[in-house]
């Protein structure tokens, strides 16, 4: 009979696969070398995930899942959608600053052609009330008519833009995430809106 699969090695594993993958990049290091990180034989990595490519998968779920909690937490449903992007604006900045290695692979694994649609379905399931949101403010005319995966986009990238102004800041007293959010909000909105 087998036995048990336990939550803290599979935790362990992934925990590993974001230290390695951040140094050596995702396709270059050898499962050999998360496992000896995460303290397990690569034989129980493999238990754990039949390949490198469903080990890929399951970190991207878990990443996409953790940010999702750190975002969405506290979510003000019923407040204007400026104060709504704001917020999602400021949590993921949060979890970033906080989680460096762990944003750097996500954006290695964001651009994967390893990532399964099934996947990426998943991962983007916690973001829907985002997707509601971005495409009823289109709707409304509160920002302008681009799509909204250009709209992400540009979150994104004001968002890396934003994450290296306070890893180095220059003493200017600015504060890059109030300054970020005022950028790409007038990037977006159409009126002035509260």
């Amino acid at each position: 009979m087998a036995r048990p699969r336990s939550e803290d090695k599979q935790k362990a594993i992934l925990d590993a696969a974001v230290e390695e993958f951040a140094v050596r990049g995702v396709w270059s290091t050898p499962t050999s070398a998360i496992s000896r990180t995460a303290g397990v034989a690569e034989g129980t990595l493999f238990t754990y995930f039949a390949s490198k490519d469903v080990l890929v998968n399951a970190l991207y779920r878990a990443l996409k899942l953790e940010l999702a909690d750190a975002m969405m937490g506290d979510y003000p449903q019923a407040a204007p959608a400026r104060e709504k992007f704001r917020h999602v604006w400021t949590r993921y900045l949060g979890w970033a600053a906080t989680n460096p290695l762990k944003c750097k692979v996500m954006g290695q694994l964001r651009v994967s052609d390893r990532i399964t649609p099934e996947t990426r379905d998943a991962g983007s399931a916690p973001f829907v009330e985002l997707l509601r949101e971005a495409e009823a403010c289109v709707r409304q005319k509160l920002v302008r008519d681009y799509p909204v995966q250009f709209i992400g986009a540009m979150f994104s990238g004001l968002a890396d833009a934003t994450l290296a102004v306070m890893a180095e800041p220059d003493g200017s007293g600015l504060d890059p995430v109030a300054a970020g959010f005022d950028v790409f909000w007038n990037g977006i909105a159409l009126k002035e809106t509260e």
